[in-house]
């Protein structure tokens, strides 16, 4: 269904096919998002009109290309990436995208290059999409929101984990990285949020979507 879906609409010319081919060169091979899923990032962004995306988790860039070609010339996407190597890999890949002086990629811990917009008071993100270590989602949602405004969307990946993510007793770090945030989102205040189950060429898992009402 995937492959029929993404042949059917989704649109990839030769820099996205080797973006995402050249996931085999980054320390998490096969990691990056669906074609569809990525198509799927774009229209958001645009739907609500950002012009301003904070990415979690980097890779080969291939999410950063929709991201970044979704925000249009004038727009900005900031992607956090732990490892140089997949860094210089994504570096290659926005430029033969044609989309590298739009995008900013900050190398080391993503909570700590998060931590460094926040003291630089940058000015706050339309969109996130938090799509990195998920023991550290909860920490990413925090910092998420301290580099939002009231309308700001936010998405968070592979939140079902092959359905593992029920399992309250789980020993598996990622599960409770996931669970948290999702527990944390439920009790803000401020967020309206829900989550949906996707089956597909990534397997079975899914994402949450969030906006920040106030």
């Amino acid at each position: 269904m995937d492959a029929y879906f993404v042949e059917t609409l989704v649109d990839e010319d030769d820099a996205l096919v080797e973006a995402r081919e050249s996931g085999r060169l980054t320390t998490m091979p096969q990691a990056e998002v669906a074609p569809n899923q990525g198509k799927l990032l774009s229209l958001l962004v645009r739907m609500v009109g950002a012009t301003r995306v904070l990415e979690f988790g980097t890779l080969a860039g291939y999410s950063t290309v929709w991201l970044a070609r979704a925000v249009g010339e004038g727009g900005q996407v900031t992607t956090l990436e732990l490892e140089q190597q997949n860094a210089t890999v994504a570096e290659k890949n926005l430029e033969r995208a044609g989309v590298l002086d739009r995008v900013q990629i900050m190398v080391g811990r993503a909570a700590e290059s998060a931590q460094r917009l926040i003291d630089a008071e940058t000015q706050p993100y339309d969109f996130v999409f938090i799509d990195a270590d998920k023991p550290s989602n909860p920490a990413y949602l925090e910092a998420s929101l301290q580099l939002s405004r009231p309308g700001t969307v936010i998405v968070i990946d592979n939140v079902v984990r092959n359905g593992a993510v029920i399992d309250a007793s789980s020993t598996d770090d990622r599960v409770q990285g996931v669970r948290s945030v999702l527990e944390k989102i439920a009790k803000d205040g401020r967020l309206d949020a829900t989550s949906l189950q996707t089956v597909g060429s990534k397997g079975w898992d899914g994402f949450t979507i969030l906006r920040r009402a106030r």
